[in-house]
C-alpha cells in the first residue's frame, strides 16, 4: 500500500540572465516607441502636415528621415547587443544609451497641448519606466568574485 502525500505544486522561478532582461526591456521599449509614433498619426492635422511635407515644424528631408531611422535603429540594435556584448561593455553601453534616451523620450511632450497630456504622459511615463528598468538592471549587474591567479612557476621545466 502506498501513501499519497499532497504537496503543493510550486512554480519554479529560475533566475533570468541580465542579458535576457535587458533584451526584453529594449524590445518592449522599441514596440512602445513605434506604436506611440503610429498612434500619433491619429491626431487631427498630423497626416495633413505630413502630406504638406512637415513633421513637427521640421521639413521632411532625407536628413530628417535618416535621424528618425537612427533613433529607431538604436533600440533595435540594443536588443541584439544586450544578448551578445561582453558583460563589461554590455553594462556600459546599456547605461549610456538608456541615459540618453530618457531626455530624448521626454522631448515628445514638446509642443504638446493639455488636450494630449494623458497620451504623452502615459507614453513617456512607460518609456521612462522601461529605461529606468534598463538602467537599474545594468547598474546592478551581478559581479562574480575574482578568482586569484595560480602562482606563477619560476622554472618552466617543472
Amino acid at each position: 500500500m502506498t501513501n499519497r502525500t499532497n504537496t503543493p505544486n510550486l512554480l519554479d522561478n529560475p533566475p533570468i540572465p541580465v542579458q535576457a532582461k535587458l533584451a526584453a526591456a529594449w524590445t518592449s521599449f522599441m514596440f512602445l516607441y513605434a506604436y506611440v509614433d503610429i498612434f500619433n498619426f491619429f491626431k487631427p492635422g498630423v497626416i495633413d502636415d505630413i502630406l504638406a511635407g512637415v513633421v513637427f515644424k521640421f521639413d521632411i528631408s532625407s536628413t530628417l528621415l535618416t535621424i528618425f531611422l537612427v533613433s529607431v535603429s538604436i533600440p533595435a540594435l540594443m536588443v541584439v547587443l544586450s544578448m551578445t556584448l561582453p558583460a563589461r561593455v554590455n553594462r556600459a553601453t546599456n547605461l549610456v544609451v538608456a541615459s540618453l534616451y530618457i531626455p530624448y523620450s521626454m522631448f515628445n511632450a514638446a509642443g504638446g497641448t493639455w488636450e494630449w497630456a494623458s497620451f504623452y504622459g502615459l507614453s513617456i511615463g512607460v518609456e521612462v519606466l522601461l529605461l529606468a528598468f534598463i538602467l537599474r538592471s545594468a547598474w546592478t549587474w551581478p559581479r562574480t568574485p575574482a578568482v586569484p591567479a595560480a602562482p606563477a612557476t619560476t622554472d618552466l621545466r617543472q
